[in-house]
């Protein structure tokens, strides 16, 4: 359809608006309708919010079903009256003079019901989009005006030889994608969830699986789609040739993290849940992604770590064969203390520090040398719980033997130095 049929449509319409007539009083009252709506959402808008704010004790679900109601009061009472008003009209006068009463009814009815449904969809852009383009397309439908608009949007196209590409082809492209890409999204998270909930299958395997399922799935809704609207793949391959090449020269980093992700995810090396040291870093692993591993330290700084950098580097994986991690501790007591009892009131203050394992694993204390002023002894202990501190645990042990060591009069030695002040007279030093 070209412009100009357009236009003679529109003066058409206008024409039959202007010219007095039933189809002119079905105009009126349809107009009144709407403004009787929105005073009626005006006025009653804020008295639904007061009387909501003074219930208590209800589920989330229900506010929110409050919240949309009174969004949408106004095309609710438009859709009730006019509904009432066109049964009426149908009994008391020709069904032709409320024919426009109906539609209007229709399309509100409708477009509440899109409103209510498009809350499925989480994300709020989204959410907005779909509402609207199902809007449009229920108007358009119910006007009978599909077909034309689907004539004009196919004549929008380019042509480039055999190519063609139009409008209409682009929007329904994106329509049936977007319809593949959320059954996808719906699918990946049921199969996520039952994934996760699987307590036979490891933490890192579940990340593969999810991973892999939603790539799949989402690859697939994309294939889909293009083959469904008419898109011939093969001339995807010169696109994939491109690709090839742009990923050996400008994203091989890229490239490089993305498999080392999977070389973590296969080998088990690393998990949700690990306590990690990698240089300066400490901390335990809270994600792991395609590119990156994301790890929470004590302080609540969470570092994203190139997942290359954990296959080529050190990595200290506190708990990767299992929980326990010992600690060292190192002190020294004076030559007049008895040894026996330093490591007995060692071990007992240890044992008695929350956190300290008793059982299956012991603490212990050996001598390792004699120094200069003190004998130094070694403490080791096991904790179970290392993403709760290390720093921490140590100074709790630490001030358990100052206490002990205090109770039983085990000095512990330090330093002490005498200076003496010489000068050339000896009997001044003598006095002195």
């Amino acid at each position: 359809m070209s412009v100009s049929e357009i236009w003679h449509l529109t003066v058409s319409f206008f024409t039959t608006v202007i010219t007095p007539g039933w189809r002119q009083n079905q105009l009126l009252i349809i107009l009144a309708l709407i403004a009787l709506s929105w005073l009626f959402h005006r006025v009653c808008g804020n008295s639904l919010d007061h009387w909501v704010r003074r219930r208590e004790g209800w589920a989330k679900w229900q506010l929110r079903l409050v919240v949309q109601i009174k969004r949408r009061m106004g095309l609710i009472l438009f859709a009730f009256v006019a509904w009432v008003i066109y049964a009426v009209m149908q009994q008391v006068t020709w069904p032709s003079r409320s024919h426009l009463i109906g539609i209007a009814a229709t399309l509100a009815t409708v477009w509440v019901g899109i409103a209510f449904a498009a809350q499925l969809v989480r994300n709020r852009p989204l959410r907005r989009i779909v509402t609207w383009a199902l809007w449009i397309w229920a108007t358009l439908h119910f006007l009978d005006l599909s077909a034309v608009t689907a004539e004009f949007l196919d004549d929008l196209a380019i042509e480039t030889g055999g190519f063609r590409i139009s409008a209409l082809g682009i929007i329904s492209a994106i329509a049936v994608i977007g319809v593949f890409f959320a059954l996808a999204r719906i699918t990946s998270k049921t199969t996520a969830a039952r994934i996760r909930s699987n307590q036979d299958i490891s933490p890192s395997m579940q990340v593969l699986a999810v991973k892999g399922v939603q790539v799949v799935l989402y690859g697939c809704a994309f294939f889909l789609g293009v083959k469904a609207v008419g898109i011939d793949l093969t001339g995807l391959a010169v696109l994939s040739g491109a690709i090839g090449v742009g990923l050996g020269f400008g994203l091989q980093k890229v490239v490089s993290n993305l498999v080392s992700g999977v070389i973590i995810l296969l080998d088990k090396s690393i998990k949700p849940g690990d306590v990690i040291s990698l240089g300066e870093t400490f901390g335990w692993i809270n994600a792991l992604g395609a590119r990156y591993v994301s790890v929470v330290t004590r302080d609540g700084k969470e570092y994203l770590i190139p997942n290359e950098d954990l296959i080529t580097g050190q990595v200290v994986n506190w708990s990767h064969s299992d929980e326990f991690v010992r600690l060292d501790i190192f002190f020294g007591t004076s030559y007049g203390c008895d040894p026996h009892q330093v490591r007995k009131l060692a071990i007992e203050a240890a044992a008695a520090v929350d956190r300290v394992l008793s059982h299956p694993k012991l603490p212990v204390c050996h001598i390792v040398g004699f120094g200069d002023s003190s004998v130094d002894y070694i403490l080791r202990f096991w904790i179970r719980d290392p993403t709760g501190g290390l720093t921490n645990i140590r100074g709790n042990v630490y001030l358990a033997l100052w206490d002990a060591f205090k109770a039983h009069d085990i000095s512990i030695p330090f330093p002490q130095r005498e200076v003496r002040m010489l000068n050339d007279d000896p009997g001044t030093m003598a006095a002195d």
